[in-house]
């Protein structure tokens, strides 16, 4: 065995790390403070590169078998005039093969039978890490895929980074009918997205000031163009769920501690949900952690978590900088603003 590593957090990061690790020869334990691991949510988006990244993990003919493509989406006013297209023609040309939407439990199920696969890692639930000194001095590596309220970067980077309000609340669902529509519409301090998740059913989230209840949003939207106001009345609202937009402010300047802790995903870089590319760094980071880690060993861990901060922390925070401001400039009450965001959008 190569050497012992706790991931904390069971989330697609966490899990991401785990096969990895374990892939490389170590020995893992996943420690979760949920009793049950996460299966809410809706859809994500897979950028051709998160792909690629899940094929190196061994996940990607499991994640393929459940995904859907995302091949044309535009952006437009609330009465349905199309502002820009979305780039996903231009992205698919480039990479020779498309975005791909998956829905969140699909893809833990792939995670989940990759980590049977590989074997011997265990999964402790119910375990709410308390002190993360203890873990440090118990483990070779400890990585922190604990979310935007990790508590490993708490314990080890410090107090200065945290979670910080953006002032929008995202309600999201799924509507039980495909729509000929997908991609977003921007209005007066809110807007609405709508992609495809699989055959016969339609992803969508709302994001709104916050404060907003679910009581609020039909009215919110009445009046907008179709499918969004017939996706709000025919889905049910004991089914969406409603999160608070945050983002990890300030960027850390490394995401690597003391030779041995390393961050990954949300714990080093929560976004906004804007550019949806929240799961795709968080597999990207795992990958890139994983690989540093089987090509130095364990003698070589420093120059591993070194090499991962390399290369993964510039290129995560550039993309958590981009979604905030894009949050902005769709958010804006000044729909000049918000029409220029959308001419500059690349086609």
């Amino acid at each position: 065995m190569t050497g012992t590593a706790v991931v904390v957090g069971a989330g697609v990061g966490g899990l991401a790390t785990a096969i990895g690790l374990r892939r490389a020869g170590w020995q893992v334990t996943v420690r979760e403070r949920r009793t049950e691991l996460e299966r809410y949510g809706t859809a994500f988006a897979l950028h051709p590169t998160a792909q690629d990244a899940l094929d190196r993990l061994g996940v990607g003919e499991a994640m393929r078998g459940r995904a859907v493509p995302y091949r044309s989406a535009q952006v437009r006013t609330p009465e349905g005039r199309v502002l820009a297209q979305l780039p996903l023609e231009r992205l698919e040309r480039k990479a020779g093969r498309p975005e791909l939407l998956i829905s969140r439990p699909y893809l833990m199920d792939a995670l989940l039978a990759e980590l049977d696969a590989v074997g011997d890692v265990t999964v402790e639930l119910g375990e709410a890490v308390t002190d993360v000194a203890a873990l440090a001095a118990g483990y070779d590596l400890v990585v922190g895929a604990d979310g935007l309220r990790s508590a490993v970067r708490d314990a080890w980077f410090g107090a200065g980074s945290g979670p910080r309000k953006v002032g929008s609340v995202a309600w999201i669902g799924i509507a039980d009918f495909d729509s000929d529509i997908h991609g977003e519409t921007w209005g007066r301090g809110r807007f609405f997205g709508l992609t495809p998740v699989e055959p016969g059913r339609t992803n969508w989230y709302a994001a709104v000031p916050e404060g907003t209840t679910a009581a609020d949003l039909r009215g919110l939207f009445e009046g907008w163009h179709d499918p969004i106001p017939r996706i709000l009345t025919e889905t049910d609202p004991e089914t969406w769920l409603r999160y608070e937009m945050r983002h990890l402010f300030p960027a850390l300047p490394t995401f690597v501690q003391g030779g041995k802790v390393a961050l990954v995903g949300d714990a080093a870089h929560a976004m906004t949900p804007n550019l949806g590319q929240g799961a795709c760094t968080a597999i990207l980071d795992a990958e890139a952690l994983t690989r540093a880690v089987a090509d130095h060993g364990r003698s070589g861990l420093p120059a591993a978590l070194r090499s991962y901060d390399q290369e993964r922390r510039r290129t995560a925070q550039r993309t958590a900088l981009a979604s905030r401001t894009l949050h902005r400039f769709v958010s804006t009450e000044r729909t000049w603003l918000r029409d220029t965001a959308a001419r500059l959008l690349p086609g």
